[in-house]
Order: structure tokens, then sequence, then C-alpha cells
């Protein structure tokens, strides 16, 4: 089987964030950049059903400048075949993305199409069902498990007081959360073959944004917090500041 993984570089999720002069950007100086964490998981989804078929392609495709075939080497180094690199602007319009993620996909004969759930960016959850209603192909959105069963996916979606089972006939796309695909290590060997691997660069065909980004502000400081006693005694004290102050209660 042929999978296509669609993944995006993000800030490293621990990095500190400084807003950049002007108000609209984040100051990319000292910036570790990763792959999405939740794009790591549907790396690892396509890697183990290949690796259970016995054959097949998997591919990452990515939009983003040049700097993100760093996140594509990444991905190389923990299994995938080759990748794609569409340089173009990838901003906070989430259609415009999928809009230029479908135009490569439509060449691509993967009947199966894996994206994280989200990006740890933008937070949006909109590209995986855009890009599936640009393609005509009917999606599963964060899901924890699935398996395929011929040309149907069995897959299973955490909800509240339970497991939802949805089925979906490929081809398909579908949008990895946590759960059972916890992502491998690159191995020595991984990344040293990763440099060999084809990773190709073209332009992309991104249509222009219909949504942007005004300006970023940090959210207000917490006040420090203080100690209301110890022991025991200080119980009392702390269900009166929970209730009267903090009004939490």
């Amino acid at each position: 089987m042929n999978i296509t993984v669609c993944i995006k570089r993000t800030p490293d999720t621990e990095t500190r964030i400084r807003i950049a002069e002007g108000g609209d950007s984040i100051d990319s100086g000292g910036v570790k950049y990763i792959v999405s964490p939740y794009d790591e998981f549907a790396v690892e989804a396509a890697l183990r059903l290949r690796e259970a078929a016995g054959d097949g392609t998997v591919t990452l495709v990515t939009l983003g400048d040049a700097a993100a075939a760093e996140q594509l080497r990444s991905g190389l180094a923990m299994g995938a075949d080759k990748a794609v690199l569409l340089e173009g602007e990838s901003g906070f319009d989430g259609l415009a993305t999928a809009r230029a993620l479908a135009t490569e996909l439509e060449g691509h004969d993967a009947p199966l199409i894996l994206l994280g759930v989200k990006a740890a960016d933008d937070d949006a959850q909109q590209v995986g069902p855009m890009l599936a209603t640009l393609m005509g192909r009917p999606c599963v959105t964060a899901v924890s498990d699935f398996e395929l069963n011929g040309d149907t996916a069995r897959c299973q979606r955490e909800v509240e007081g339970g497991t939802e089972v949805v089925e979906v006939d490929l081809p398909a796309v579908i949008t990895i959360t946590k759960g059972a695909f916890e992502p491998r290590y690159a191995s020595l060997k991984g990344i040293m073959a990763a440099k060999r691997k084809p990773l190709e660069q073209k332009a992309a065909e991104v249509p222009v944004a219909r949504m942007t980004l005004e300006a970023l502000e940090l959210p207000p400081a917490r006040p420090e917090g203080r100690i209301v006693g110890e022991g025991a005694e200080a119980a009392a004290e702390l269900v009166r500041a929970l209730r009267e102050e903090a009004k939490v209660l």
C-alpha cells in the first residue's frame, strides 16, 4: 500500500516564544523547529501499515519554505521512503494550504492520506477535512487507532464515556491524534539513510490567502502565588480564598 503523510514544520512546543517587532509574527531567532507532534503520530501509523503489509511506499509532503526540508529529513530518518517539499508560504489560511496540498496529491496514487489532527502552532484542525472535501474523499478525524481490512479502514475515536468506531471506504483521509501510534525514535542507521532518500522540491500552487494574521500578544502574566499557611490549619483559609477571592468554588 502507498500512503501519503502531510506534515508541518512548527516551533518546538518547549520553545520560549517571543513576538517579533511589528507584532504579527514570532521572533524566529533561537527557535528550534520540529515536525508537529500530531503529524509524527501520522508518520508512525503509516510506517506500521507499510511494515504489516510487507511492501508499499510512505511519502511525506509539506508546504513551507526551504528550511522545512529539515523536518522532512526527520520523517525520512524515522523510515519514510521519500518526500516532497512544496515551496510556498504556509500561513494561517487552512483552505489555502489544503488547496495547495490537493493540487499536489491529486497526482499521487495513495489510497490513504494521513495528517495529524492539528498543527501544534495554530491548533486549527481544518486542513485534513478541507483536503478530503477538495479531493472528494471521506474523512475521519481525531483517530486514535485504526486498521485496514481490504478497501475499508476501521477507525477508533475516543469520545466522552467510550470509543466511537467509524468504518470508511478507501480512498480516504484520516487525521491522527494521540493514542496507539507512539512515534519511534530515528536510529543512527535511519538518520544516515535519510540523507540518500529522494526529497523533491517544487514550487507550490498556493492561492491567495483569504485569512491573515493581524496581531499576536502574549497572555497576561500570572499573579504570584501565596502560601496561606501550613498543615491542616491552613485548609479553612485555603477554602475561603478559593471561594471568596478566586471564586472557583
